[in-house]
C-alpha cells in the first residue's frame, strides 16, 4: 500500500502538486489542508480582475470543488497546521488535531510584509493577499474617495490602476527613486512612471514615511518630510515573505525561505516543499533564488511530485512573470540582476517595445511592454549570445 501524502497549503503550488500526484499514478491516500475557506485559487487576479469587480470567486478557482471529489484528494479546508512532529511525522492542527503522514509536502507561500510604522495597525491601513483581503479592500473602495498605496512594486501599481479606473484620488509612495528598481531597467521604470503620472496617479518618489495618522481609522500618511497625504483607505504592498516558520519551528533548513534541492526535497528526506515558500540553487543562474511567479509554483510543484513517484528530476527553470496595469501588459522572461547592458527596441511612445538585458554579451532577460511575440521568443533564447537579429522587431 502507498503511504499517505499530505500537502500543507492549497494554493497554486499545493493543488499541482496534488493534481499532478493523481495525474502520474499515485493511489495512495492524499489530503490538501488550506487555511481558507475557498477551494484553490489564482492569486494574480486578486489586485486586477478580481478587485475591480470583472469576476468573482468562482472566477478564481483553479479546479471545480468537484474535481477534488473525482479525483480522491481529501481537501481540507479552513485548517491552519500548527505544528510538525518529525520523529512522530505527525501533523499538529491549530484545533488540537492531529494528522499523521508518510511524505509531507510544504507549499506555505508567502505572506504580506508589514510595515513597522507608529500607526500601521489602524482600521483602513491593508494588505492584499488573499480573497478576504480583497473584500476588505473593495468594501472600503466603495467609500473612501483617496488612496494611499505604500510600494511602488507590481502589486502597487495595479492597484493604482484599478483605483483610478473606479474614479479614486491614487497617491503611490515609493522609498526607491523609481518603482519597481528591483526587477526592471531604468527605462521601464520610466515608462511605468510617465504611464501611472498621465493617468493622474500621484507618484511620489525617494519619499520616506514617518507615521500612520488617525484616531481608530486611518485618516493619512505623514511622509518624512512632516507633509501628510490625506487617505481613508491605505495599502501597504511592500513585496511579501515567505512562510517558512513552520518549517523553522521543525528544524528545517531555511534562509528566507525554505531550503530545498533540485527535486524539492528539503533537508528531512520526508518533506519536501514547493512554491513562493521555497529556496533552490540555480545552476543558470549560479546562485541560489526565491521566486514568486505562478510559474514557479506550478513547474516545480510537478517536479516534486514525479519525484515523490520516483523518477529522477532536477529542478532549474527559466522563470517568467507578468503584470497588468491599465491596457498595458509587462512580460518578464528570465531574471535581470547582474545585468551590465541593455538593448531597446521597439517604441515606448507607441506603448510597444521591449528592453534586452545583457551579461557579458549574452542574454539573461527579456522585459516585454505589449510585444508579446518578443516574450515568448524570449523564454526560448535566453542564454544565447546577443546579435541584432535574435529576437524579433517589437
Amino acid at each position: 500500500m502507498q503511504e499517505e501524502i499530505v500537502i500543507v497549503g492549497a494554493g497554486q503550488a499545493g493543488a499541482q502538486v496534488a493534481q499532478s500526484l493523481r495525474q502520474g499514478g499515485f493511489e495512495g491516500p492524499l489530503r490538501l489542508i488550506g487555511d481558507e475557506p475557498h477551494p484553490p485559487y489564482q492569486r494574480p487576479p486578486l489586485s486586477k480582475k478580481f478587485l475591480a469587480g470583472e469576476i468573482g470567486p468562482e472566477g478564481l478557482w483553479l479546479r471545480p470543488p468537484a474535481f477534488f471529489t473525482t479525483n480522491n484528494i481529501d481537501l481540507i479546508p479552513n485548517t491552519r497546521v500548527a505544528a510538525i512532529d518529525r520523529s512522530a511525522k505527525r501533523l499538529q492542527l491549530a484545533n488540537g488535531d492531529t494528522l499523521p503522514y508518510g511524505k509531507l509536502v510544504l507549499a506555505t507561500g508567502t505572506d504580506a510584509r508589514r510595515l513597522k510604522l507608529e500607526g500601521a495597525d489602524k482600521k483602513g491601513v491593508l494588505t492584499l493577499r488573499t480573497i478576504a483581503d480583497v473584500d476588505v479592500i473593495r468594501e472600503r473602495l466603495s467609500t473612501a474617495r483617496r488612496i494611499v498605496i505604500i510600494g511602488g512594486g507590481y502589486i502597487g501599481l495595479e492597484v493604482a490602476a484599478v483605483a483610478k479606473a473606479l474614479g479614486k484620488d491614487v497617491s503611490v509612495i515609493e522609498a526607491l527613486d523609481r518603482p519597481m528598481k528591483r526587477v526592471v531597467s531604468e527605462a521601464v521604470s520610466s515608462y511605468f512612471t510617465t504611464l501611472h503620472r498621465s493617468r493622474g496617479v500621484d507618484l511620489k518618489l525617494n519619499t520616506g514615511i514617518e507615521a500612520i495618522e488617525g484616531g481608530d481609522e486611518v485618516s493619512g500618511v505623514r511622509l518624512a518630510s512632516g507633509e501628510i497625504v490625506p487617505a481613508e483607505l491605505v495599502l501597504v504592498a511592500v513585496g511579501a515573505e515567505p512562510n517558512d516558520q513552520l518549517a523553522s519551528e521543525a528544524g528545517l533548513e531555511t534562509d528566507n525561505g525554505i531550503l530545498v534541492d533540485g527535486c524539492g526535497q528539503t533537508s528531512d528526506p520526508d518533506i519536501y516543499a514547493v512554491g513562493d515558500c521555497t529556496r533552490f540553487y540555480s545552476n543558470r543562474y549560479k546562485r541560489s533564488v526565491r521566486m514568486e511567479s505562478v510559474q514557479n509554483a506550478i513547474d516545480q510543484a510537478k517536479i516534486a511530485a514525479q519525484a515523490l513517484l520516483g523518477q529522477d528530476v532536477d529542478y532549474d527553470p527559466l522563470p517568467w512573470f507578468w503584470s497588468d496595469q491599465y491596457d498595458i501588459k509587462l512580460q518578464i522572461a528570465g531574471l535581470s540582476e547582474g545585468y551590465d547592458d541593455t538593448v531597446l527596441v521597439g517604441s515606448p511612445e507607441a506603448n510597444k517595445f521591449y528592453v534586452a538585458y545583457l551579461k557579458d554579451r549574452q542574454l539573461i532577460a527579456v522585459d516585454s511592454i505589449n510585444s508579446p511575440r518578443s516574450h515568448m521568443m524570449a523564454r526560448r533564447v535566453i542564454g544565447e549570445t546577443w546579435r541584432d537579429d535574435l529576437l524579433p522587431e517589437a
